[in-house]
């Protein structure tokens, strides 16, 4: 299996040192370091990597980065907190990992940010992915996220992450709305919605 490659933006070595040596052995390598943001749009090696951590502290409040740097929109984006950052900032990223994560918890957290910014809502595509199919049925069939998170065997969030990117995807937000689309395209049978 081929490594993930990540670039870090966090100022501090210690926090950078520490989380490299955290990754050493795993399906991850760290590949650069950069002391923030602005460093993004200069990084070589930025076209190479699959994964980008940025401290909290590295970016600007309230700064959004998927739109502000072009390279992050097809990339792995994750948060790395060290202090308490708003929702709507870390909504922004693939996942958030925290300075105080342990090695398997932060493996894990990076496993599924992968996962979550394979379904990224910046990408150029409308057509649903199949785990977004999954998600959109078992809406249809009137299942609350924590439900649907139970059945496919994924967090909370990744479901929450799914059903966004559905709605910007179908231009649907309402459950009534996504399950006429389900049934219109053929996803399921009026028999399997609950009315």
């Amino acid at each position: 299996m081929k490594k993930q490659r990540i670039v870090i933006v966090e100022p501090s070595e210690i926090v950078c040192v520490g989380l490299t040596n955290l990754l050493q052995g795993s399906d991850f390598e760290v590949v650069a370091r950069l002391d923030s943001v602005d460093a993004l749009e200069e990084c070589h090696l930025l076209s190479s990597a699959d994964i980008v951590i940025v401290g909290s502290q590295a970016a600007a409040v309230g700064a959004n980065m998927r739109y502000r740097y072009e390279a992050l929109q097809s990339r792995t984006l994750v948060i790395m907190v060290s202090t308490v950052r708003e929702d709507e900032f870390l909504r922004q990223a693939d996942g958030v990992i925290n300075i105080y994560d342990n090695k398997t918890k932060l493996i894990k957290k990076l496993q599924t940010a992968v996962e979550q910014s394979q379904t990224n809502p910046y990408s150029d595509s409308h057509e649903l992915s199949e785990r977004e199919r999954d998600v959109l049925i078992l809406v249809a069939k009137g299942m609350a996220n924590k439900e649907i998170a139970d059945e496919l065997n994924i967090s909370i969030h990744t479901v929450m992450s799914h059903r966004k990117n559905i709605a910007h995807k179908t231009g649907i937000k309402s459950v009534a709305g996504l399950t006429v689309y389900a049934l219109l395209n053929n996803m399921l049978e009026a028999s399997e919605v609950n009315i």
